[in-house]
């Protein structure tokens, strides 16, 4: 236990102080990966390093030689795993414009290369059908490819905001580990640890203030490195159900399939950004009703800290019912009409004029220019 205590403390040190050299160093890197401050989905308004991914991915590469013998082969093989999806993930950040579907294709190459060196994959959905179809493997393989890409994806949407996609990544690491340690799995409750470590680091940074972001290779690999985690889970234990898998991923896949749906009805492309995600509603909301304009930069970090608890009650259901798949199901279902219902209630509450957005097609559509991701 004090070793992995230690452990965990070295991964943590060491994410927080590449975070802090990437920061002192900006003048070197930020004109590379272009000026990200009048993108649409933009939440900050000065330019913001957005490589902290590279601190993340090395932190997890330092955990790999201070994993017991019994589990450092696995996880070297879980680590080469991320390197298609992060490497396209630095490429776009350092401004070589690698477009989303191009990124997403990285994530399913990673996720093939997991299936390869890992020897597991998503058998089943506890989905009537569904289940019969996964029990076909090049089926399962691909879906697995394109559900763990669609984490990964997922991930990218919500960061921008000061702690909130690490911040979510720590609460689903969590929720994972607990699920592992409740199962009889150590070494994936480990492995959960050391990424909630290495997240930490970057937190540092990340949180309050926004001096670092994930960037597209951080946010990446971090859906990648948790969407995988439970694929292991559920390949090792099958009482472990599926639905409880998507609650404890709920928030970033809600937010995710409500874009998706939106942004389709309103007649506007599926990869277009906007700013009209979950987040971004709330920050808008305690500008205009509590902290008023020009409050951008305690608007941020105080929609996270008002957000992280909505996040965190489907995770806590996951884990309560981990092995029970009608009630896990029920809980899923439930916390996403909850969902959509607050959004919308909450673009009622701000007024569609505040926001900046107009109404159509019974939904909301950014009166922003379009702009390429």
């Amino acid at each position: 236990m004090i070793y992995f205590n230690l452990a965990y403390l070295a991964v943590f040190a060491f994410s927080a102080l590449i975070c802090a050299v990437l920061i002192v160093t900006k003048q070197y890197h930020i004109r590379a990966q272009g000026a990200d401050v009048g993108a649409v989905q933009s939440s900050h308004k000065v330019p913001t390093p957005r490589i902290g991914g590279v601190a993340i991915f090395t932190g997890l590469v330092v955990a790999a030689f201070l994993m017991p013998a019994d589990v450092q082969g696995t996880y070297i093989l879980f680590v080469i795993s991320m390197i298609p999806v992060f490497a396209a993930g630095l490429a776009e950040d350092l401004g070589y414009d690698v477009s989303p579907r191009r990124r997403l294709l990285a994530a399913a190459v990673s996720s093939i290369l997991a299936v390869a060196l890992l020897g597991a994959w998503v058998a089943r959905a506890d989905v009537p059908g569904v289940d019969y179809l996964l029990t076909f493997v090049p089926v399962a393989i691909i879906f697995t490819a394109f559900a763990t890409a669609g984490v990964c994806n997922a991930f990218n949407l919500i960061d921008g905001m000061n702690g909130l996609s690490a911040g979510t990544g720590v609460i689903t690491a969590i929720g994972l580990a607990s699920i592992a340690h409740i199962s009889g799995l150590p070494e994936i409750a480990a492995v959960s640890f050391m990424l909630v470590a290495a997240l930490m680091g970057f937190l540092v940074f990340n949180f309050p203030w926004g001096k670092i972001f994930l960037g597209d290779a951080g946010a990446y690999s971090l859906g990648h490195a948790l969407a995988w985690l439970s694929v292991l889970l559920m390949f090792k234990v099958s009482a472990l159900t599926p639905w409880a898998v998507v609650l404890v991923f709920f928030w970033p896949l809600a937010d995710t399939v409500f874009a998706i749906w939106r942004r389709r009805r309103s007649g506007r492309p599926t990869d277009q950004p906007d700013r009209l995600h979950f987040h971004q509603m709330v920050m808008r909301l305690l500008e205009i009703k509590i902290l008023g304009r020009g409050q951008r930069q305690i608007a941020n970090p105080l929609a996270t800290l008002v957000m992280l608890p909505f996040i965190s009650l489907p995770v806590f259901f996951g884990v309560l019912l981990w092995n029970q798949p009608l009630f896990a199901f029920i809980a899923a279902v439930s916390f996403g009409v909850l969902f959509v219902g607050t959004y919308m209630l909450g673009i009622r509450i701000a007024g569609s004029r505040m926001l900046g957005v107009t109404p159509q097609f019974g939904v909301f559509s950014s009166t922003e220019p379009k702009r390429a991701h």
